[in-house]
């Protein structure tokens, strides 16, 4: 059953969750308007496609389905309904083929956002969808009946816009130059709608760096180590790969993929240890042996590089965290280039995370993503309380919301 046309929806952030709910909705024979407080829409869409927009993951779906954690089974119904393959197959509509890179991510050929992002409003524009920038929501206003209109700040003053639903598709609380800034939060709150609070996911984290150590590596990649936590219960996760070195401590896609149970963690107990092999492939007792060597006149840098293969930001983070009486005994610099200590003490600000985790709690929500106590309002996108590592996982779910949320409105219009 098609929608009413002469139904309206009001679609509030033009992110890639608020334009699918448009492209849903739209298709279903709703009119569509879209509403953002940027001056175009897609920024940080824009912004993730910089290095190349990672669209999605091609593995195996039940590993796909587990990087949501907790929010697996309310986002698997979702995810059945435009998936990896369906998002793969949307884009290669609006002409713009993928490929699946050696780590199994999924790309634009061209490594960008902008010509898909082109395409994909193009399309919208031509569907009839209306786009209304610099329209900054504040709340709803009142009326008689106690509930009114939407408060729209512009450059022109404040206006007011009416429609039969509405979809709020706000982000979270990351990139706030980018548009999404959290106020949403408090509007959200003062309606009674449960909303779990705004942190930080796919984050850095802080360990105190000596002014020294900073100073020398500060924007150096530390590559091809393995990185072990013993996580809730005990169990142990250790996954290989690189990160960097910051001025305060650590980010890269090796932290962002712990970086939920890290910071759990340091909520929990106040700091995160982590243990960092630095040679991965050789054994300790190996390393040890080699380290025992009489190195003669040779300093400690020529012997470490020489026996154990650990140079530069290496030597430097054991020179950092080891004590120096550590160096003089072969065995436990071995026991440690195999498991160096690693305490993070603090997640970087919200503002400087990839993602955040957080939001309208999916208790409130009904099937089709409408607030159960605000009949026609419906979520999309990262504003929903879920999370997920980088890797496609982000976007594949931000898309498959919007879409959810779309058809939902057009399902309870023309049942309405």
């Amino acid at each position: 059953m098609r929608a009413d046309p002469d139904r309206s929806v009001a679609i509030i952030g033009g992110g890639p969750a608020g334009l699918m709910a448009a492209e849903a909705a739209s298709s279903a024979g709703v009119r569509v308007d879209v509403y953002d407080a940027m001056p175009s829409v897609g920024r940080k869409f824009l912004m993730a496609g910089k290095g190349g927009l990672n669209l999605t993951h091609a593995e195996p779906i039940e590993p796909f389905l587990s990087r949501y954690g907790a929010r697996r089974a309310r986002l698997e119904p979702l995810l059945a309904g435009f998936g990896p393959e369906a998002l793969r197959a949307w884009a290669r509509g609006l002409g713009v083929e993928t490929f699946v890179g050696s780590s199994g991510r999924v790309f634009p050929s061209g490594m960008k956002a902008a010509p898909l992002l082109r395409a994909w409003l193009h399309r919208l524009r031509s569907a009839g969808v209306r786009f209304h920038m610099r329209h900054r929501w504040c709340g709803w206003g009142r009326d008689a009946g106690g509930d009114g209109a939407l408060r729209m700040a512009t450059p022109q003053g404040e206006q007011s816009v009416r429609a039969d639903a509405i979809v709020l598709a706000l982000g979270g609380g990351s990139w706030a130059r980018l548009g999404s800034t959290g106020a949403w939060v408090p509007l959200l709150a003062a309606r009674d709608v449960a909303v779990a609070p705004l942190r930080p996911a796919n984050c850095g984290f802080d360990i105190g760096w000596s002014q020294h150590f900073r100073a020398r590596y500060a924007g150096h990649p530390v590559k091809s180590v393995t990185l072990a936590h013993a996580g809730p219960e005990g169990v142990q996760l250790r996954q290989q790969g690189e990160f960097m070195i910051t001025a305060t401590g650590v980010e890269g896609g090796l932290i962002y993929a712990l970086s939920a149970r890290l910071r759990d963690e340091i909520e929990a107990a106040g700091t995160a240890l982590l243990h960092l092999d630095l040679a991965p492939g050789r054994e300790s007792a190996r390393l040890g042996q080699e380290l025992s060597r009489d190195r003669g006149s040779s300093s400690m840098a020529n012997h470490l590089r020489r026996r154990a293969g650990i140079e530069g930001v290496k030597a430097g983070l054991l020179r950092e965290l080891l004590p120096a009486g550590d160096f003089a005994d072969p065995m436990r610099l071995a026991a440690a280039i195999k498991a160096l200590p690693l305490r993070l003490v603090a997640p970087r600000p919200l503002d400087e995370a990839i993602s955040s985790a957080g939001g309208v709690v999916f208790e409130e929500l009904d099937e089709r993503l409408m607030i159960r106590a605000l009949p026609g309002v419906f979520c999309a996108g990262e504003m929903l309380d879920w999370e997920a590592p980088t890797g496609g996982y982000l976007l594949t779910a931000c898309f498959a919301s919007g879409r959810a949320a779309g058809a939902g409105v057009a399902s309870w219009l023309s049942a309405a």
